[in-house]
């Protein structure tokens, strides 16, 4: 049974910085069998989104919005994601989801962690 458990999330002031973790269980994050991983946010009234997702093979891709800003990294020890989220924005403001989609494309997520940016 895949689990995803992020921690990281509250309350900062823009311009700020706070790095999310999502630990996986049931799971490897190093092997090739996983398709893609990453984070996604969802703001109040709107769209869940993309934010940040690393495709088989290593290849990053980051939302417009985030570039040079959030950088995402993965700790294969500890089987753990991360999102370094750095000079925040109050529009960055949103619940924030780990994914996995692993070699079968089945799509796994975490329970979610709030970011606010506070202006």
């Amino acid at each position: 049974q895949v689990q995803l458990v992020e921690n990281g999330g509250g309350l900062v002031q823009a311009g700020g910085s706070l790095r999310l973790s999502c630990a996986a269980s049931g799971i490897r994050l190093g092997v090739n069998a996983i398709n893609a991983m990453g984070w996604y946010r969802q703001a109040p009234g709107k769209e869940r989104e993309v934010v940040v997702l690393i495709a088989r093979g290593g290849g990053t891709n980051y939302a417009d919005s985030v570039k040079d800003r959030f950088t995402i990294s993965r700790d294969i020890a500890k089987n753990t994601l991360y999102l370094q989220m750095d000079n925040l924005e109050p529009e960055d403001t949103a619940v924030y989801y780990c994914n996995i989609r692993d070699g079968s494309w089945r799509t796994f997520w975490g329970q979610g962690t709030q970011v606010t940016v506070s202006s």
